[in-house]
């Protein structure tokens, strides 16, 4: 943290020269609380908490940064080309970021705005084919085909699941598999699945690396596969607010005579 002070406290030594509330002296120049206060804003955006402690260690880096800046200028190198090109870079990105701030802050990002994104956002991503399944498995087909031939005869299919299957994560359920997409699951269940229409269930049993599967369609759907606006409200602002910054440079760039 020590090194990341003073990097910074040499950044707003060097930086400016505003008089506010009187602070430590050097020499006779003081440092004011207004250049105080600009640190712990870099500190932070960052995301370090300013407590008083840090304050003082601010003051105490702004200071040690101000002697070298004194004896910087007695050896003349705030005269070296290569310092006034680092100064104006350095003016010039702090004003730019002045300038994008003061446009984020005068032209903020509406709950019409982010409802207006997220619609295309969701528009953008396509619809998925969901599967609302549940599979009765046991080891062999001569044990399928009785539950089949036991579903002919009017037992209850969530019944038969929790006397017969093998699966213990949907047995409990019924052989419930939720909603799931048709490549979950492995290709012949898969297809077997695929081909049923609502309620139906298979009529013939379905073999897998895991034994052998009766399965009963209970439902089909179609979504698209993205969060509640809310869950990405942060993302969604940061993403309109950037699409306008970055024409808001654009449109200032055209207007601007610039020659390479």
């Amino acid at each position: 943290m020590r090194k990341i002070l003073l990097q910074t406290a040499l950044v707003a030594a060097f930086a400016g020269s505003a008089i506010a509330v009187a602070g430590p002296t050097v020499n006779g120049q003081q440092i004011s609380d207004t250049r105080v206060d600009a640190v712990a804003k870099m500190m932070e955006a960052q995301g370090q908490s300013v407590n008083p402690q840090a304050r003082d260690q601010i003051k105490d880096q702004l200071v040690t940064a101000e002697v070298l800046r004194q004896e910087a200028v007695k050896k003349g190198l705030d005269k070296s080309p290569e310092f006034t090109a680092e100064l104006q870079n350095m003016q010039s990105m702090a004003l730019a970021n002045r300038l994008i701030k003061d446009y984020e802050k005068a032209n903020p990002v509406s709950d019409a705005d982010l409802k207006a994104e997220y619609d295309k956002l969701v528009a953008s991503v396509p619809e998925t084919k969901q599967f609302h399944a549940r599979h009765i498995l046991v080891k062999s087909e001569a044990e399928a085909k009785s539950v089949i031939d036991a579903l002919k005869k009017g037992k209850s299919f969530d019944k038969l699941a929790k006397e017969k299957s093998q699966d213990p994560g949907s047995k409990a359920n019924g052989g419930d598999l939720g909603w799931q997409e048709a490549g979950t699951f492995v290709a012949p269940f898969s297809e077997a699945m695929s081909k049923l229409a609502k309620g139906e269930v298979t009529a013939k049993p379905v073999k897998t690396e895991y034994g052998w599967h009766v399965i009963k369609l209970d439902d089909v759907r179609t979504q698209r596969n993205v969060p509640q606006l809310e869950e990405i409200r942060p993302q969604l602002t940061q993403r309109v607010m950037g699409g306008r910054i970055e024409k808001y440079v654009a449109d200032l760039k055209a207007k601007a005579q610039i020659q390479q």
